[in-house]
């Protein structure tokens, strides 16, 4: 540590979240879907906003902390084919922790073979059902880092670096949600030591900090390898959207995109919504006369106006 180091704060160093804008595009499209859209739309927000929901709380943690630290949130790298996407990268003087957030709803358990089940209400009965390892998940983050960080390295300070690499980097699963009970009794110490909730990660930060007998990093060092990472985020071209953009403009579109002539007393043997004559301007029937619910999209119900 250098003798005019000063940081005694968090610095909160890159934000490249999208999630809030995302929201508010799945916001945007609800107010046009129907039916199982809607529905299919609801959940992809409410999964969003208990990401967002997560991430606030940790970085409320960070923001209250007193710590020297630099702060990257939601860095996505890229490397030989293989990608990951990291919720927080926090470089303190002595370790650089790799956290993975998870806003789970219900209670997780962590059994003695490291799968992670979760309890959650089913009406009256609770229902179990496993998840994936975010260990595994923020396992490979890790080694995407390793092998990022040694083609950096000479052939000496490759092999220094990789010798050490777990000491330095830790990865980090966080519970954000207060209301989750974390249940790992019988996992193994070394998987039960890397799930934490939110509330504990600047308590585990000190700690393992102050266990570690590693050479602290300075300002500028911290600085430099916040940069170094900041550098090697790439934009996630990937777009979760649009499936969702499809399928409004799928439900926006007739199936034979038709024109209403007139109204009848004739009601939607489906619906009951009064039917209208309408023509089809495509397909094998274009041209013919059908009647139509005047509920379209909503309801598709047609009659031949044959019959």
């Amino acid at each position: 540590m250098g003798l005019f180091d000063r940081l005694n704060t968090p610095v909160f160093y890159a934000d490249n979240s999208t999630a809030a804008a995302q929201l508010e595009e799945l916001e945007a499209l609800q107010s046009k879907a129907t039916g199982e859209t809607a529905s299919l739309i609801e959940s992809e927000i409410k999964n969003v906003r208990a990401g967002i929901s997560g991430e606030k709380q940790i970085r409320y943690e960070l923001e209250n902390s007193h710590l020297p630290m630099y702060v990257l949130h939601d860095i996505y790298l890229e490397h030989n084919g293989l990608t990951a996407q990291i919720d927080y990268l926090i470089i303190t003087r002595r370790h650089i922790f790799v956290i993975e957030c998870k806003n789970l709803f219900g209670n997780i358990e962590i059994n003695n073979t490291g799968d992670f089940i979760r309890t959650i209400p089913d009406g009256k009965r609770t229902k179990r059902e496993g998840i994936y390892s975010p260990i595994t998940q923020n396992r490979r983050h890790l080694e995407l880092i390793k092998q990022i960080r040694a083609e950096e390295k000479s052939v000496l300070t490759k092999f220094l670096f990789e010798k050490s690499f777990y000491n330095t980097y830790n990865p980090i699963v966080v519970l954000a949600n207060p209301k989750t009970v974390l249940l790992a009794k019988y996992a193994k110490k070394e998987v039960r030591e890397q799930v934490i909730r939110a509330d504990q990660l600047v308590s585990y930060i000190r700690r393992v900090d102050a266990s570690s007998d590693s050479l602290p990093m300075s300002d500028k060092e911290m600085e430099e390898l916040a940069a170094f990472f900041a550098g090697a985020h790439k934009e996630n071209k990937t777009d979760y959207l649009e499936k969702f953009r499809k399928l409004v403009a799928d439900s926006e579109v007739p199936e034979e995109p038709q024109e209403t002539q007139q109204s009848t007393g004739l009601v939607c043997p489906k619906c009951g919504a009064p039917m209208v004559k309408r023509i089809a301007k495509k397909g094998i029937n274009a041209g013919n006369e059908f009647w139509g619910c005047s509920r379209y999209p909503s309801c598709r119900c047609i009659v031949n106006t044959t019959e």
